[in-house]
């Protein structure tokens, strides 16, 4: 891959800058255990039996955001698996001198770097001329953030000698089997920014995507089309992509709704409906999983329904279990498609790979340059 990896160098008694994502679900101010803590971990773990002193910095959520929080509960929960130490700091002093003291095998956990405005200017700063100095090598094992030029994912590379962590290294070799002219593409979820750049070779649309496709064709769903076309702006590009594509994308035929605290499945020929969408339906499903039958490489990005529900879960399970028993090449994309996984009882073994990434994954995918990874490169 052109990358310097933790196999290329004795790592023993070096200080080491390692860069993880560990974004994880908050609600009411509590952190949730995520894939994505479960996964740094990994590479922590794996940097003490090594006997590397391990520095790690990590994000959580954006400024603004009710999710844009502190790092001590992340701490708390990578404990769990690896003893690690919160420092509620940076770069001030209090984390100079965390830094300074590690010993062997031991990890600390530096505080959300995104508190910091050096994070979003990473032209040289503060905290890229303090951190240069202290360490030996820089490992950026994040491949969900390398989409970003952001200091603590394309500046440190320039100072610091830089290697691929052995989570990006796996998500790229996984990204790399994509045939995209010969996939198929389960586009769901409601990043419908990011999987416009996904509809090549054939799509298959659900969840709010799925509703979008069909609203950016002129179909009313009734109350559904008012509050989706109040948040995205996005459907005049929308039906310019579905009408280039033609027939190569399937958009669902039915629909569950929820009617009162119930499951009810309506065909597209009932709307309009004054109910809200909750998952695609039986019908829909059922014509799905014979263009999954069919497929050789999948990529599926997003869920196909509400899959926090239990009744609304099972257009996303149906899905997902046929791409297990397919034979194809399979990629879960997404954070929650792969929190999905584990609340259905699905093991992730039954796929090629998992990603905990989404617009770096479809920026990898669509061709476009990463500036985490050409950072690595230099």
């Amino acid at each position: 891959m052109g990358y310097k990896t933790i196999d290329n160098f004795n790592l023993k008694g070096k200080r080491v800058l390692l860069r993880v994502d560990i974004n994880s679900p908050v609600f009411n101010g509590k952190v949730f255990l995520s894939n994505r803590i479960k996964v740094a971990v990994r590479t922590i773990a794996e940097l003490k039996k090594r006997k590397v002193r391990v520095v790690v910095i990590a994000h959580q959520g954006r400024p603004g955001d009710s999710d844009f929080t502190s790092l001590k509960q992340h701490a708390n929960l990578i404990s769990k698996f690896t003893k690690i130490k919160f420092v509620n700091d940076i770069m001030g002093e209090k984390a100079i001198s965390e830094i300074k003291k590690l010993k062997n095998g031991e990890a600390i956990l530096l505080e959300n770097v995104r508190f910091l405005k050096e994070e979003f200017e990473p032209s040289k700063n503060k905290l890229v001329a303090r951190f240069s100095k202290l360490f030996d090598f820089y490992i950026n094992d994040a491949f969900s953030v390398c989409h970003r030029d952001q200091t603590s994912v394309t500046r440190f590379p320039k100072f610091i000698k830089a290697l691929a962590g052995p989570n990006l290294i796996k998500e790229v070799e996984a990204l790399k089997k994509i045939r995209i002219k010969r996939a198929l593409f389960i586009l769901g979820g409601s990043k419908a920014e990011e999987n416009i750049l996904l509809m090549e070779g054939k799509v298959l649309t659900c969840g709010i995507f799925g509703q979008l496709c069909h609203i950016a064709k002129g179909f009313n769903f009734g109350s559904q089309n008012k509050f989706l076309k109040t948040k995205f702006s996005i459907l005049p590009e929308l039906k310019k992509k579905i009408d280039e594509i033609g027939k190569n994308i399937k958009m669902p035929l039915d629909f569950a709704l929820k009617i009162k605290g119930m499951r009810v499945e309506i065909p597209l020929e009932k709307f309009p409906s004054n109910y809200e969408i909750y998952d695609v339906g039986e019908r829909t499903v059922k014509i799905y999983e014979k263009e999954i039958k069919q497929a050789k490489f999948i990529l599926m990005k997003g869920t196909a329904g509400y899959a926090e529900e239990k009744i609304f879960q099972k257009g996303t399970r149906k899905i997902l279990k046929a791409i297990a028993n397919s034979g194809a090449f399979s990629i879960l994309a997404g954070g929650h498609l792969s929190e999905a996984l584990s609340k259905l009882g699905i093991s992730e073994s039954k796929f090629n790979y998992v990603s905990l990434s989404g617009g770096a994954l479809v920026a990898y995918l669509s061709g476009k340059k990463l500036p985490g990874l050409e950072a690595l490169k230099k």
